[in-house]
């Protein structure tokens, strides 16, 4: 996108969203300090110079200092003379577009953002939305559009075409009203605004923008959307359109719950014509000329894939195919009212009550599930490992019922873990990094669940080492879901620790940063890495778009050790810092260390093993943490040390001591093998005299002189993938 056209470059794009993904504020927190704050000298008519549009960034991105190019790029992207009203200045864009635009790029309910967009587009505030304003609309869509990377060539007749239709009593101005019943009726409103659909059991298609990299027909009219052209695609059921048939689609076939007693128990299939991926019958295992029209069929919750002539061979009960074991079918899932017999049969009072159910009613809704299997609840964190998040949760959406798959930045796990509550042998696979798993566990603490489900990880971040302990891999590269789901399958339940931390400071007049989390699930750690973390964290909230790799992180990180070696910053940590194990003191006057890492789980940043690897003799995985003894809460001997594998089932922490930034940068890059072995211990102590760097789970703070407690917290049951075909992966628990 050239900016002289007024649009910023696709790499621009991609790195303001990386800077929204670090930020926390919200468009209506800053547009108020704009309105009637502080920042208020900016503002002229409702528009804004170039250095208040920086303060703006600045304020909503949480950054010091945004880059000059992007700042630039995106005020021009602004100045469009359809923007501005006459008694504007040129060198001035409109707070309103800009608050628009980037509210669009916020998660939230797609109403609310209706509702604001109309606002913020009703200039004149007469509550309605004159041609002129319509217009300004229009061009908003353009632009999502041509970030979306659609084929804009012919967009623009049929988005006037389709604003005029939404002026539903021709009154030649669009109301409020008359806003918000297009945003639930007219489909390419919601896409083109960016707003995300909700799932409503009605009949209404879920729609994402897709570019199909092979030739595709569309459902309605049969023609071919076009190699590499834009169309329309329904997250539930694969109906597929070209953007100007959508308004014409016919209802989607996709019932997530069972609305009569007659639907409960037996679920049927659900035949949409075309979708046909494999090209193969999975009936008579024939081609399926998918490229010569419109041809086959397959069935949204078993995903076989057919022949037209070979339906009547097909069986009318649906199995739901080798994904069975984690599938909650409509039929499993049925209104409350069915099971206590007060169903009102024919009424419309009971199909009212029926279409009007959401996702947000699940009180009103109860499971049943298929003997024998074990129904997954999956959250997706959209925001993890770039726009893989987004893609994850739109196939599970279709791989399993809409109702088993919860996006993270709606609601929260909450309604999620309600919703599952009462369902036996369920199961709980987060996709995210780990910070996002943290919550979910922290969630289900609370939670107080009858019994708690065991969790799985779907690596979506860029550290992933708990999903790397529990064998889930290093990071999700576009594998097969379905895949992944029968590895699933075969996992075992193992019971990992989790330590609780408490941080008591010291009365002093040093101020210090929030502790970041409570409890550790994977590390913790005190001096050089911690500090070496710190610099790393603060880089890439100013400058995300230089973190976009696994690769450029480690060689940051490399970097930021050997700067670090050179300042020394914790140098004689053992003068301003004492450890206590179980209540004894851990001797540290001979050991000259910059750092001390406390290791739940034997992998830190991103695959660095601070432990090292222990060759163990042939025989009992285990052999030689039974040899220790269970009663052994506390182990200090070099020689027992040397030859103990880590194990975070064993209710004990492994103590880590780092000599300097160098080792650090050589242990991170696989230049060296470990630290120095402390100690094992199932309790820790620290008593600090200074400000020092500290970490938990990757999360760094600064921290003045204080106290922590490290004591054991619970043990939550994780699901730990099959093991690899080549070798044994940490060493334990294989």
């Amino acid at each position: 996108m050239a900016k002289e056209s007024g649009l910023i470059s696709p790499n621009d794009f991609a790195q303001l969203q990386k800077y929204m993904e670090y930020s926390t504020k919200k468009v209506s927190d800053v547009l108020k300090l704009f309105e009637d704050g502080e920042m208020a000298r900016y503002v002229q008519k409702d528009a804004i110079g170039y250095e208040g549009f920086r303060q703006f960034l600045k304020i909503y991105l949480e950054v010091d200092d945004v880059p000059s190019h992007l700042s630039l790029a995106l005020f021009q992207s602004f100045q469009t003379s359809h923007s501005l009203e006459e008694t504007v200045k040129k060198d001035m864009v409109c707070l309103s577009d800009v608050s628009c635009y980037f509210s669009l790029l916020e998660g939230g309910r797609p109403e609310d953002k209706l509702e604001f967009t109309f606002k913020l587009y009703d200039m004149d505030r007469n509550g309605i939305l004159d041609s002129s304003e319509v217009d300004k609309i229009i061009t908003q869509m353009m632009r999502v559009a041509e970030y979306l990377d659609w084929d804009v060539s012919e967009l623009k007749p049929i988005l006037q075409e389709m604003m005029k239709e939404i002026d539903y009593d021709g009154s030649g101005s669009v109301s409020l009203a008359e806003w918000l019943r297009a945003g639930a009726t007219t489909v390419p409103l919601l896409v083109l605004l960016g707003l995300e659909m909700t799932l409503k059991d009605n009949g209404q298609h879920m729609w994402r923008p897709k570019r199909f990299p092979r030739p595709v027909y569309c459902n309605l009219c049969e023609s071919s959307i076009g190699l590499g052209k834009q169309g329309l695609c329904c997250n539930l059921c694969k109906y597929t359109v070209h953007d100007q048939c959508a308004m014409k689609a016919l209802p989607c076939e996709v019932s997530t719950y069972a609305k009569s007693r007659k639907d409960i128990g037996v679920q049927s299939h659900v035949w949409v014509r075309g979708g046909c991926v494999s090209g193969r019958c999975d009936r008579c295992q024939k081609k399926i000329r998918i490229y010569h029209g419109l041809v086959g069929l397959h069935c949204v919750w078993c995903h076989l894939e057919i022949h037209d002539d070979c339906l009547q061979a097909v069986g009318h009960e649906c199995d739901c195919g080798l994904l069975r074991d984690h599938i909650l079918p409509p039929s499993s899932i049925y209104p409350s009212v069915l099971a206590s017999g007060q169903e009102q049969r024919g009424s419309k009072t009971s199909q009212k009550y029926a279409d009007e159910l959401t996702l947000s009613t699940f009180e009103a809704l109860r499971i049943d599930p298929v003997a024998n299997t074990h129904p997954l609840l999956v959250f997706v964190n959209p925001k993890s490992g770039g726009k893989q998040g987004e893609r994850v949760l739109w196939k599970f959406q279709y791989l399993l019922n809409p109702r088993q798959v919860f996006n993270l930045l709606k609601d929260g796990p909450e309604p999620g873990l309600r919703f599952f509550r009462e369902v036996p042998d369920c199961r709980i696979l987060v996709c995210g990094g780990d910070g996002t798993v943290g919550w979910i566990l922290e969630t289900i603490d609370k939670a107080n669940l009858p019994v708690v489900p065991p969790v799985a990880v779907l690596p979506l971040g860029t550290g992933n080492d708990l999903a790397r302990c529990l064998r889930w891999g290093g990071g999700y590269e576009g594998q097969n879901l379905g895949k992944i789901l029968k590895d699933l399958e075969t996992s075992k339940v193992v019971h990992m620790d989790r330590w609780s931390v408490e941080v008591i400071p010291l009365q002093t007049e040093e101020k210090c940063d929030p502790v970041p989390f409570h409890i550790i699930n994977n590390y913790f750690s005190i001096g050089v890495d911690a500090s070496i973390a710190h610099r790393f964290h603060m880089m890439r909230e100013k400058y995300p778009e230089k973190f976009n790799s696994r690769m450029k992180n480690k060689l940051w990180y490399f970097e930021f050790a050997t700067s670090e070696s050179i300042f020394s910053t914790c140098k004689k940590l053992e003068e301003c810092l004492t450890v206590e194990i179980c209540g004894k003191p851990l001797d540290l006057s001979s050991l000259s260390l910059e750092g001390i890492a406390v290791l739940n789980i034997p992998s830190t940043h991103g695959g660095s093993n601070l432990w090292g690897d222990t060759k163990r003799p042939h025989g009992d995985t285990h052999g030689i943490n039974q040899a220790l003894g269970s009663a052994a809460k506390v182990i200090t001997d070099p020689d027992i040390l040397k030859t103990s594998v880590p194990d975070p089932t064993d209710k004990r922490l492994e103590v880590v001591g780092l000599e300097g930034a160098i080792e650090m940068g050589q242990i991170y890059t696989k230049l060296k093998n470990a630290g120095r072995r402390l100690a094992k211990c199932s309790e820790i102590t620290f008593h600090t005299t200074k400000t020092l760097p500290m970490q938990i789970d990757g999360e760094p703070w600064m921290q003045s002189p204080c106290t922590i407690k490290i004591t054991h917290k619970n043990q939550m049951p994780m699901l730990m993938g099959p093991p690899p075909r080549s070798s044994n992966f940490f060493g334990f628990l294989c």
